[in-house]
Parts: structure tokens; C-alpha cells; sequence
């Protein structure tokens, strides 16, 4: 299936292995994620509907107090986020990669509902809000990590891409329903605050009914010693019989990876207590522990692109050339966005990789961010103020440099950290790292978002020089920091980190020749 776009194998694969089964699974785990892009859509609008603040008490209260509503709505799901990311390693590591979507699911569903169902509880709206939150936490946690040990090499980053995909498409989603929610529905109708809730629902029932026909992770069973399990999933979603050469292959690589780690870190002891002791001291080592300090880099980079004061700013650049529906052209920005993500994670990421991509999306974003600090610097563009012909005129190349950057920010470097993040770990520590990933998602999401307000008071137009600048130094990073890692079976990300000490237990373990420790590798086990 779709043969183009693929990375070289990394060994002769049976055309077999691509084949639709797996391409559902991913698709069908992603389905989550819809949740995750259409709430950071959705809720802004929502909460200001006159019906939400008239059954909720908002207009008795002061200005103050409402931005305080508004501002716990947010926080409470951002730390459910965190939270929740954090609290499914335990499920992730113990019962599964399977079940731990379904918990998080579970929680969503549960937090959706008290989201819609109340009619004057606020609290009934906070808790919601919390559970919510824990449910997108563990679900962005898990589905990069699932998708990444079932997918063939060569099509991996498009498997782990409708992620991203997923969470573009739930944004589109929570903008459109809103805007038609505004224009056809009276905003003293409390459907106008309780439609949107209840939309929530939807993406998270049709996971729910995905799900039990989604296989467990294959590496999760060999890792808890379930070979037979292992063998049988390998087989369906390989498409192949289970004493093929190529599962035989699959098995091996796992197997000798996590031979070698429990080696190195538990000296065999498969206790939960051993893990943890073992996990940290694997993640201390030369080779491990860069790989950490390169998904928090990767996500505080992806934070500081600047897509948030774009989405801010946006509206008064439509309104300075005379677009009258300026909610619609925000919309369309938004479409724009998803199809740079469809396009480039389904047709691209494997051909391309991630290393360049990256590089060519910061790049072409900074020169789009440079040019809206200067236009705003010298038309100062507002709501109120008379359009000049030459406000006009460079709003209109301010709109255009918008369109390309979000096209541009979505075709890369946005989803990027994500597949990156999901496929350079060693087995043992993917329980960790999926958690590990989102956590800094969550952390740095609400550094920017409360440090955002201030910026834009304080400094203006230079909030786009800034960010600007950050994606050039983001695109410098990518080209010393950030390896090329399209292709490669998870167990070769040893030897492209460093981790010399790992991948020779690991071929140990196999039978075959070890490679010997050079001085490229240790530096490479140093860079961060």
C-alpha cells in the first residue's frame, strides 16, 4: 500500500507487511488525538457564549473574576494533561499500551459528560475539565509509542504522522462547529455552550469502538515475556505466517535489545521495583540520557515557534485589509494548516525524513514571522483605525506570509518532535518516554500560554522578532543536534546515539560481531 514516500528498508521486506491492517491500527489509535486538536480549538469560544456565562454565574461576577473562570478552565485541563501523561506510565509499563488508551479513553468519555451534562454546577464543569484533561494526557502519551512498535521502518513516520494529522483535524473540527454554533444558534440557548461539550463525545466514541479490535503492541508482550502473543500479533499485522523469516527478524531485533538492557540495568530481575531502579539507571547512561535532553529541546523549540501569537494576532491582520468575516479567514488558516500536515506526514516524512524537514519549516516560518514584525512595526494595523492604501496593500502580503506559515509550521517541524520523541528510545524506556514527551508538551504549552499576554504588553511587534529569531536558532539545532532517523529499525537508535555499551550487548545476545567503541561515538553520546 501507498509505495511512494517510503524510506529505503532496512532489510528485503514482503510487500505483505504494508498492508491495511496496519495502517488502520495507527489510524484507528490516532483517533484520540482528534480529542487533543479539537479542545485547543473549541473551549475559547465556548465559554464566552452569553448562555455559558448566564447559566453559570459568570455575569454576576466582576471582570475579574470571569478572567479567573476562564483562566481555571484552561489550567485545570493543562494540569490534567501533565498529570495524566505522567500517571500512565504506570499503566503503560504494567497492563499495556492497549489498555492504557482504553483507561484514558474511559477518563475522557467520563470528563466529556460532565462537561455537557450540567446546568448551573460549575465545579460539574471543573471536574469535567480535570478528567478531560487526564484523558488527552495519556492518550498523547501512549498512541505515538503504539503506533511506532507495530509500524514497519520504512513507513514509520507516516504510521506515527496521523498523530499530528489527527490532532490538526480535531482543531478544524472545534473551529468549524464553533463558528457554526455562532451563526445559527441564539447564544442565550444554552445548545450554544452545550454542543460544542457535547461534540467531545463523538471522536472519543468512535475510539471507543476501534479499540477492541486494535491488536496490543507486539515489543510490550515479548517485553513481559508473551512470546507466543507476540508472535501471533506479529503475524496479523505483518500480514505474514508466523514462522516467517521477516517475524522471525522482528522478534530477534526486540528481543536482543531488551536482553541487553535488562543486562546492563537489572541484571535479570524482572520485578517492577528492578524496572524502576533499572530504568533510571539506564537513563543516566552515555548514549540515554541525550535522548531525553533532545525531546525536551525538540518540544521547548516546537513551543516557541511563535504559532500562538500567529493565532493571536491574526484576526486584526485579516480585519486591516477589509475582510469582514474575519472568524471565516481564521478558519481557513486553520484548513490550511491540517493540509500541510496530511500532505507532508502521508506523502513526505518517510521520503524526506526529519532532520531537513525540519530545517526548511523553521527557516521558511522565521522569514514569515520577520516580515509581520516589520509590517506591524511600520502600518500599525488596528480594528478601528483607517486602512491607507498601503496598510492594505502589506496586509495583504501579511495575510499571504500567514497562509504559508501555517502550511509551512504543519509541513514539519509541528509534528515532528512527536515521531522523533516515539521511535529513539530503547525498550525499556518507552514506557517512560511517551510519558516523559507529552509532560513536556504540557510544561512548555503553558510557559508560552501564560507568558504570552506580557510578551505581546511588553514588547509588540518584537514578540514576531523574537520568535522568529527562535526558529532560526531551532533550524541551527536541528542541523547539529537532531539525527536522521527515517528507516531505522527502533533497536539501531543505540548506535546512532552513542549507546555503543547497549548495542553490543544486544548483538552479543545475537550471535553477532560487536562494533568497537570510537571517538565519533562518544562525542555523539555527549551531543544534546
Amino acid at each position: 500500500m501507498t509505495a511512494f514516500g517510503r524510506a529505503t528498508e532496512d532489510r528485503p521486506t514482503p510487500p505483505e507487511v504494508y498492508n491495511w491492517r496496519v495502517y488502520a491500527a495507527s489510524l484507528a489509535i490516532s483517533m484520540g488525538l482528534l480529542t487533543y486538536g479539537y479542545d485547543s480549538a473549541f473551549i475559547g469560544t465556548t465559554i464566552t457564549q452569553k448562555s455559558f456565562k448566564s447559566d453559570f454565574g459568570l455575569v454576576n461576577m466582576t471582570k475579574v473574576q470571569q478572567n479567573a473562570v476562564s483562566s481555571n478552565l484552561t489550567s485545570i485541563y493543562s494540569a490534567g494533561g501533565f498529570f495524566g501523561a505522567f500517571f500512565m506510565f504506570f499503566s503503560m509499563e504494567l497492563l499495556g499500551r492497549k489498555k492504557t488508551a482504553v483507561i484514558s479513553d474511559a477518563i475522557f468519555i467520563l470528563g466529556a459528560i460532565l462537561c455537557t451534562v450540567p446546568t448551573h454546577q460549575l465545579g460539574l464543569i471543573y471536574a469535567g475539565r480535570l478528567l478531560t484533561g487526564l484523558g488527552v494526557g495519556g492518550l498523547a502519551a501512549v498512541s505515538p509509542i503504539y503506533t511506532s512498535e507495530i509500524a514497519p521502518p520504512a513507513i514509520r513516520g507516516r504510521l506515527t504522522g496521523f498523530f499530528e494529522s489527527s490532532y490538526q483535524i480535531g482543531a478544524v473540527i472545534g473551529f468549524w462547529i464553533n463558528y457554526g454554533v455562532v451563526h445559527n444558534i441564539n447564544g442565550n440557548d444554552s445548545k450554544a455552550w452545550r454542543i460544542p461539550m457535547a461534540v467531545q463525545l463523538i471522536p472519543a466514541g468512535l475510539l471507543a469502538l476501534m479499540l477492541p479490535l486494535v491488536t496490543e503492541s507486539p515489543v510490550w508482550l515479548l517485553k513481559k515475556g508473551r512470546d507466543e502473543d507476540a508472535y501471533r500479533v506479529y503475524s496479523y499485522i505483518r500480514n505474514l505466517p508466523a514462522d516467517h523469516q521477516y517475524i522471525a527478524e522482528d522478534v530477534s531485533f526486540v528481543k536482543g535489545q531488551i536482553e541487553s538492557e535488562h543486562a546492563v540495568s537489572t541484571s535479570g530481575d524482572r520485578s517492577f521495583t528492578a524496572f524502576l531502579k533499572g530504568a533510571l539507571k539506564l537513563s543516566l547512561m552515555k548514549g540515554v540520557r541525550n535522548r531525553f535532553v533532545l525531546v525536551f529541546l525538540m518540544f521547548m523549540w516546537q513551543a516557541w515557534s511563535g504559532a500562538a501569537a500567529i493565532n493571536y494576532y491574526s484576526p486584526t491582520i485579516f480585519a486591516s485589509i477589509g475582510l469582514t468575516d474575519v472568524t471565516f479567514w481564521t478558519g481557513i488558516y486553520g484548513l490550511i494548516k491540517a493540509a500541510g500536515s496530511i500532505i507532508f506526514f502521508t506523502f513526505f516524512i518517510d521520503k524526506f525524513g526529519r532532520k531537513w524537514p525540519w530545517i526548511v519549516s523553521s527557516v521558511s516560518c522565521a522569514v514569515c514571522q520577520y516580515y509581520l514584525a516589520g509590517y506591524i512595526a511600520v502600518s500599525k494595523p488596528s480594528l478601528t483605525a483607517p486602512k491607507s492604501a498601503s496598510t492594505v496593500s502589506g496586509g495583504k502580503a501579511a495575510t499571504a506570509f500567514i497562509m504559508i506559515f501555517g502550511g509551512m509550521w504543519s509541513f514539519g517541524a509541528n509534528g515532528l518532535p512527536w515521531i522523533i520523541s516515539s521511535e529513539i528510545f530503547p525498550t525499556s524506556l518507552r514506557s517512560i518516554s511517551g510519558p516523559f514527551a507529552a509532560m513536556s508538551v504540557w510544561l512548555w504549552t503553558f510557559v508560552v500560554t501564560k507568558a504570552l499576554p506580557s510578551m505581546f504588553t511588553s514588547m509588540g511587534y518584537g514578540v514576531y522578532i523574537f520568535f522568529a529569531s527562535a526558529l532560526i536558532c531551532a533550524s541551527v539545532y536541528a542541523f547539529f543536534f537532531i539525527p536522521e532517523t527515517k528507516g531505522l529499525r527502533i533497536d539501531q537508535m543505540d548506535h546512532l546515539f552513542g549507546a555503543t555499551r547497549l548495542e553490543n550487548d544486544a548483538l552479543v545476545a545475537k550471535g553477532e560481531e560487536v562494533y568497537p567503541q570510537t571517538k565519533e561515538d562518544e562525542v555523539r553520546a555527549e551531543v544534546v
